[in-house]
């Protein structure tokens, strides 16, 4: 029997990033379901202040190369590697010179929001597809943890749909306490569409924000975890409400809730809006 293949993008995994509630489940939990005979691939951003020496990050030149457009501009997508020996595990960076080589995450010196983040998004949720792609790599899940990732279960659902590697791909979405005031570009429907995905599937981009943002990947997703305590009220309730197997936060012994939540969404049809 095939093992199982879970693949999980997050936007913070420790040690690349400070510690918080996020980086500790993403680097933790699939070591953990890893552990339990699972086949894992991980991926995140490599925004600029990580340390690449430090850390050991190397480019792989097979899975880099390709460019992706985005708002018809042409963004190199640059692919590196690094290993957390201790838990055998592989962390997969998707890298552009554009998007994220500044010194920060989301908000520059000032604090003021970058004013791409929305284009930020899109390049890491599309580059993660497509070097899942380049591996020829089908997952059964995928899990997505931070706003960072959000808009990967409306582009596996949709645009990749058709893909042998994702037709049969269920996807989780956690939910974090890692919201943001401020609305992304308004032209955000325009740079998110793909062959595939409709102006319905991007209703509720008519106000760029956070929860729209969550709340289309709910849309897309088979099921949602509260990932954090102290997640955005209006989020929490559209997923407690969407009818999707849904679970509540849970802090401790986390990888065999999850483990146990994977098994229930697998057993599950597949969901997505008509």
């Amino acid at each position: 029997m095939e093992k199982t293949r879970i693949l999980f993008v997050s936007q913070e995994i420790v040690p690349y990033l400070k510690d918080s509630r996020m980086g500790t489940i993403s680097r933790y939990l699939p070591q953990g379901i890893q552990e339990k005979g699972r086949e894992i691939r991980t991926f995140m951003p490599r925004f600029g202040h990580i340390n690449e020496r430090r850390n050991q990050l190397h480019e792989v030149i097979r899975l880099s190369g390709m460019n992706l457009i985005i708002d018809d501009t042409d963004h190199p997508l640059i692919i590196k590697v690094a290993s957390i020996q201790s838990a055998r595990m592989q962390i997969y960076f998707i890298d552009n010179e554009d998007y994220f080589q500044r010194k920060f995450m989301f908000r520059d010196k000032n604090n003021k929001f970058f004013k791409d983040n929305e284009e930020r998004a899109i390049f890491f949720s599309r580059g993660v597809i497509e070097t899942v792609k380049k591996l020829g790599w089908s997952p059964d899940i995928v899990h997505c943890h931070g706003w960072m990732s959000s808009l990967i279960p409306l582009y596996v659902k949709r645009a990749f749909k058709d893909n042998p590697l994702f037709t049969d791909t269920k996807v989780i979405t956690s939910l974090y306490e890692d919201d943001f005031s401020e609305l992304l570009h308004k032209d955000l429907s325009n740079k998110v569409k793909l062959d595939g995905i409709t102006n319905k599937d991007l209703k509720h981009f008519k106000k760029p924000s956070y929860s729209s943002l969550m709340m289309t990947a709910i849309d897309f997703s088979d099921g949602v975890i509260a990932g954090a305590e102290n997640t955005n009220q209006e989020v929490l309730d559209y997923a407690k409400n969407s009818g999707k197997p849904f679970l509540p936060y849970n802090e401790d012994k986390y990888v065999e809730v999850y483990n146990n939540f994977y098994d229930n969404v697998l057993a599950n049809p597949a969901t997505a809006p008509e």
